[in-house]
């Protein structure tokens, strides 16, 4: 029969006097690391000695007790305890726990100094973050608890803030099943809810950065750079009830406004208020709308306000100012780090200056009466005011020598402005507009049905603009594009198929997703047209010799141009039954001869900007399409990642997953050329996006 093993016994405990015990040579610790002796002896004053000295007689050289001990663990506690002496708050006779262990033990003491150091584990930060939260459920100030901790308040909030984690991802992270940056970036919302369904989404998906948690977790709230934003101002946001969602761990950029319809309401209150006092400047109309879409200006007329120089008290405001800036310039031209205080002076300063040195520009008020104001908010999130439009409807009609009435301008010897009974004043109308119409979402189906007609107008709007975009940049095309529309309309009477509106008449969408007037083609087309502006002459009488001054290049760029502006490739729903403007072949024939010019000048619209994203597609189409375009753009097996996922989440991750694909929607594609058209014989058909058997229903290429 086996032996059992004697059991162990501890040493014994024993309070020895402090001034009986002395450092041994045997303690391995040596370098400084950690929390200093001082402020160890701040935390035993407060707390007492949370754990005993371990020590051994000290013997002498005949190997008799000295009746002292010598310490090899709990050397720092010893110190501490030596501050505290010579602070008078402990006696040098104090008695002081210890373990006494036999002088003559088989285990050295410097291994039982290494154990100490060694086998000791430290606090899972989890821990660390719930024993501050239970202080805090205690009634202890955020203060309190990082004196207690001896860290900054800040970091107090920040290990609370990570304490009101979801239970459910604590255990994840507890088990090592979440990295500490990504609990961090969790943190970030209190929708505990939202935290697990965005987890559940990093399970099939190959990015887990923070970056992309901190992206899902804030995409249905407003960012504080927004411009809406910034034009109401994040303290009137939350003054008005607002909530922020802040991050505590990386720079946020001042966070996340939650309440996104409340700050479309402040901003459209503010902008409201704006435009009562612009039309107190004598418009006949103001339109104030969060988003000015592209092509606001489209069959308006601009006034041209006249210029007045700076007077000279405006001139001698200006003179001081300058010297001032001199002056500020000069007193800190070599310091290494100029105080906020002076830059906001030097920027108010070029502010005044700049607005000074302009002069005043003005508008005839009998123009004014006819004309109105639009107010929004630009991209830097100021007010922005587009001042002198006339509408067609308001221009000045008078009567020529035949009786007939025919519109005239201002400039007109004829035109004497709106006729006002005497003595009434005209009110400006204001129409407060808001953003775009909410595109309506095809029902929840696992069928693909055919693309919505809004849809298609969007896509369809935004090729056109592509479209235009390149065509204005090849002139040779834009000649003959021009030459074959002329061609047709003199020598193949009814058989036109050109997709020119040879009259040069701007093309306007009914339907366009918000931000149309950022895209790069907007851009280049506004850009380009505003550097055209910038040489035509102010007089359209002039305009004959100018273009004459020009020389071949210059005209054909000119050409292009102008007549870009006429092309276009966007959807309308069309009359189900045939309203003389257009019919089913022709419009087969005008998206056949879009295609021809888009392979022409070599449209590409990825090129163009355009990738897929939540607004302008995936938000906007069925599960079933949008797993069909994942499948397409990137292979069945990436789609097959996200097809359990719901709606709103399977959206956000294909526009993820299709960012770098390049991958276009059938009504953004330009067909390759057929090799059985080329004996030209046969009728175009239409795209499977147009194809419609139902009864003939018809679809039309908005031209006109």
């Amino acid at each position: 029969m086996a032996k059992a093993l004697a059991k162990i016994t501890l040493s014994p405990s024993q309070d020895i006097p402090f001034d009986r015990l002395v450092l041994s040579q045997s303690n391995v610790r040596r370098v400084k690391n950690g929390v200093t002796i001082n402020d160890l002896a701040d935390d035993i004053e407060r707390r007492g000695l949370l754990q005993g000295l371990n020590v051994r007689p000290q013997l002498d050289e005949a190997g008799a007790e000295t009746g002292l001990f010598e310490i090899p663990a709990g050397g720092r506690r010893f110190r501490a305890l030596e501050v505290l002496v010579k602070r008078k708050r402990f006696a040098r006779t104090g008695l002081v726990p210890c373990v006494v262990k036999a002088a003559n033990d088989p285990v050295l003491a410097e291994e039982d100094s290494l154990a100490e150091n060694s086998e000791r584990e430290q606090l899972h930060p989890l821990d660390e973050f719930r024993g501050m939260q239970r202080l805090a459920e205690r009634g202890e100030a955020e203060e309190a608890i990082a004196a207690h901790f001896r860290v900054t308040p800040a970091v107090v909030r920040q290990r609370l803030k990570l304490a009101s984690v979801s239970p459910e991802l604590h255990e994840v992270y507890a088990e090592g099943g979440m990295t500490l940056d990504q609990l961090m970036a969790f943190s970030v919302s209190d929708d505990h809810a939202r935290q697990e369904q965005v987890w559940e989404i990093l399970a099939h998906s190959h990015n887990k950065s923070p970056g992309f948690i901190r992206a899902r977790l804030t995409e249905s709230t407003v960012p504080a750079g927004d411009p809406r934003a910034r034009f109401v101002s994040v303290d009137a946001y939350v003054q008005a009830g607002g909530c922020v969602l802040r991050d505590l761990f990386e720079d946020d950029g001042g966070g996340w406004l939650q309440d996104a319809a409340l700050l479309d309401k402040l901003a459209a209150d503010k902008l409201k208020t704006e435009a009562e006092a612009i039309a107190g400047e004598g418009w006949k109309w103001v339109e104030a709308v969060i988003d000015l879409p592209y092509g606001f200006d489209f069959e308006l007329r601009a006034l041209e306000p006249e210029h007045t120089p700076p007077t000279e008290e405006a001139q001698t405001e200006l003179a001081k100012l300058q010297a001032e800036a001199e002056a500020l310039e000069a007193e800190w031209a070599n310091a290494d780090e100029i105080p906020d205080d002076v830059d906001a002076r030097v920027t108010e300063i070029d502010e005044a200056i700049a607005q000074l040195g302009e002069g005043t520009w003005t508008f005839d008020p009998t123009e004014m009466a006819i004309a109105g104001a639009f107010v929004t908010i630009g991209g830097d999130g100021a007010l922005a005011v587009e001042r002198g439009w006339v509408r067609p409807e308001d221009e000045p009609v008078a009567d020529n020598d035949d009786g007939d009435a025919v519109v005239t301008g201002a400039d007109d010897p004829d035109f004497i402005g709106p006729r006002q009974p005497e003595g009434e004043v005209q009110r400006a109308v204001i129409t407060i507009g808001g953003g775009a119409e909410p595109a309506s979402v095809e029902d929840e189906e696992d069928v693909i049905k055919p693309l919505s007609d809004r849809l298609v107008s969007e896509l369809t709007a935004e090729r056109t603009l592509a479209l235009q975009d390149a065509f204005a940049q090849n002139p040779s095309v834009a000649f003959a594009a021009v030459l074959h529309n002329l061609v047709l309309a003199m020598f193949y009477w009814g058989r036109s198929e050109s997709c020119l509106s040879l009259s040069i008449s701007r093309v306007t969408f009914p339907f366009q997703a918000t931000g149309l007037k950022n895209s790069p083609s907007a851009q280049a087309i506004e850009a380009r047209h505003a550097a055209w502006k910038a040489r035509l002459p102010e007089q359209d009488g002039e305009l004959w010799d100018a273009l004459h001054a020009f020389d071949g290049a210059e005209q054909a760029a000119l050409f292009a141009h102008c007549a870009a502006y006429s092309v276009s490739a966007v959807y309308e729903v069309a009359p189900k039954y045939d309203n003389g403007r257009v019919s089913a072949s022709g419009v087969a024939k005008r998206i056949a001869h879009s295609h021809v010019l888009a392979r022409a000048v070599g449209l590409d619209m990825v090129g163009a900007g355009w990738t897929p994203t939540v607004d302008n597609y995936f938000g906007k189409v069925t599960k079933a399409r949008i797993l069909e375009a994942v499948a397409e753009g990137k292979g069945d097996q990436t789609a097959a990642l996200i097809d359990h996922l719901k709606k709103p989440d399977m959206a956000r991750e294909a526009e993820r997953l299709m960012a770098d694909s390049a991958w276009l929607p059938e009504p953004l594609r330009t067909p390759a050329l057929e090799a059985a058209k080329a004996d030209g014989g046969e009728e175009a058909a239409l795209p499977a996006f147009l194809d419609d058997e139902d009864d003939g229903a018809a679809v039309a290429i908005a031209a006109e």
